[in-house]
């Protein structure tokens, strides 16, 4: 390790060298980032507000949106502004923030969305045991545990992760600090890590993937047994949202790290890591507030009663 230069700091490759193409770059992640920012602001505005939205489903889309807020903060932010700066160095100690807080924020989204899948599951297959089931006790301590598990895992990711020796480069080929990216430039032996993290990584997944499967194969089955169309249809619009945002994690969440490496290219890397990073916080609020009768309602009468009262006010002066 003598004849090897430890590295302090990592440069981010980012999307282009190009100013034209760097500046193109921060206008459309600043366009992403701002609609990310309103939008998930808004549900966790309207549910705070309204009364009626203070239901254990509202609580876990509330917690939702406020990690899907933290989660592309992490990256997008940083991103804008080495493209702005062209300055695309991160310090050691930013990268390893920033790997905590992407994984955390990433098992926390998978381990939230579970949740809410086992509350439909309660909410329409065991109406009669909903309210006990789901107090706010419970609520909260499955709330408190998908934050503090997620956390758990990654501390242990990343721990695993910073224990190598980085010497070979210090160039990441991504626009953030990305765990598979950080063992291409290690010069330890990576195998241990690899084998952690395929293995966490899929048990993870795995359990997750079948608790909601099985959640929904449940819930559809009792759906389908309601007598009344209408009762069928607001059954499934409180279902729907919940699985296409879970289908999109999913989807590009498998894109990323479960595509064979004859597929892996830095530019395929690049729009893999935006998929994963940008789109689910940018498209989750979409889709509740354009499924969601009840968000749509609360969110035009927030809208209507501050334009009045905008108007109010201007009006009295």
């Amino acid at each position: 390790m003598s004849n090897h230069t430890i590295v302090t700091e990592f440069l981010l490759l980012g999307f282009s060298d190009m100013r034209e193409e760097q500046i193109l770059h921060f206008l459309v992640f600043l366009a992403i980032y701002l609609a990310a920012m309103v939008g998930n602001l808004l549900i966790i505005t309207v549910i705070a507000l309204n009364q009626h939205l203070h239901t254990p489903m509202y609580f876990f889309l509330g917690n939702l949106s406020f990690l899907d807020l933290c989660y592309i903060s992490v990256t997008v932010p940083k991103s804008m502004s080495d493209s702005l700066t062209n300055n695309r160095l991160i310090s050691f100690s930013g990268c390893v923030t920033q790997v905590f807080l992407v994984i955390t924020f990433t098992a926390a989204e998978l381990a939230f969305l579970t949740v809410m899948a086992y509350d439909r599951y309660i909410a329409i297959c065991r109406p009669l045991h909903y309210k006990v089931t789901m107090n706010r006790g419970a609520c909260a301590q499955l709330a408190v545990g998908s934050w503090i598990s997620s956390m758990m895992c990654s501390v242990l990711h990343t721990t695993n992760t910073f224990r190598l020796h980085f010497c070979r480069s210090n160039v990441i080929s991504q626009f953030y600090c990305d765990i598979p990216q950080l063992l291409k430039i290690s010069c330890s032996d990576i195998r241990a890590n690899v084998i952690v993290m395929t293995a966490l990584g899929s048990l993870l997944d795995v359990v997750c993937f079948v608790l909601i499967i099985v959640s929904y194969i449940h819930i559809f089955s009792t759906v389908m047994r309601i007598p009344s169309e209408q009762g069928r249809y607001k059954a499934f619009s409180t279902c729907i949202p919940h699985l296409v945002v879970f289908c999109l994690f999913i989807s590009t969440a498998s894109f990323t790290y479960m595509r064979p490496r004859s597929m892996s290219s830095t530019s395929l890397d690049l729009m893999a890591a935006v998929l994963y990073c940008v789109v689910p916080p940018l498209m989750n609020p979409i889709i509740y507030s354009l499924r969601n009768k009840e968000i749509k309602r609360s969110l035009w009468k927030m809208i209507g009663r501050n334009f009045f009262f905008s108007r109010g006010m201007n009006f009295s002066h």
